[in-house]
């Protein structure tokens, strides 16, 4: 049992450390210290909610639904498009800086924004669902529940790490620059995340 739920926490770390869409927005919201708690929690919940069906045979069914990728792909697409022009933007006004550090969002906006980084990446259901799910197939039982409690504990650990971990960087933040060179990085990898899933739309027409 504890050998299975070591495996699911090693999977899960694996998968989800990495510089992605939602682990860039968590960085920068930790950063200005903006609704930290609540979206690091809806991130470890929401992945611990994929895991789960995942684990419990999900990844299945949409394995099986290239429709349904198709249309998370390409609002996806949309979305991360979307997000990068706002990067840029914020970039190109220093203006909008207030006390070395930008304007935080309202709650409402971080939350809903935080659930589109979420939900409308499909690489999070082939992770999370697809992938976690098809390698619990391994284990039986308690040991299968084991395995997606660790993937979903490995999350957490990152996801809340990443969020309250940000402001040992502040004081290299307190100049606007390294805002702007931020939101440049975001923008670009925001950027280079859309036009892959617009190419992975596109190609699987």
């Amino acid at each position: 049992m504890f050998s299975a739920g070591f495996s699911g926490l090693a999977l899960g770390g694996s998968l989800i450390v990495a510089i992605g869409a939602q682990n860039a927005f968590i960085l920068r919201q930790g950063l200005i210290r903006s609704h930290v708690f609540i979206l690091c929690l809806i991130c470890a919940l929401s992945d611990a909610l994929l895991i789960a069906a995942g684990v419990g045979g999900l990844g299945t069914i949409v394995a099986q639904s290239p429709v349904l990728i198709q249309v998370v792909t390409l609002c996806g697409a949309v979305f991360l498009g979307t997000y990068s022009v706002m990067a840029f933007r914020r970039a190109a006004k220093p203006g909008a800086m207030v006390a070395g550090a930008p304007e935080p969002m309202g709650l409402k906006a971080a939350v809903l924004t935080c659930l589109a980084f979420t939900f409308l990446n499909p690489h999070v259901y082939l992770d999370t669902v697809v992938l976690l799910g098809s390698l619990s197939a391994a284990f039986e039982g308690t040991e299968r529940v084991a395995y997606g409690a660790g993937a979903a504990i490995a999350s957490c650990l990152w996801f809340f790490g990443l969020g309250y971990g940000a402001r040992f960087l502040a004081p290299f933040f307190a100049r606007p620059a390294a805002w702007r060179v931020l939101d440049v990085v975001i923008g670009v990898v925001m950027g280079l995340l859309a036009l892959g899933l617009l190419l992975s739309f596109l190609g699987g027409e």
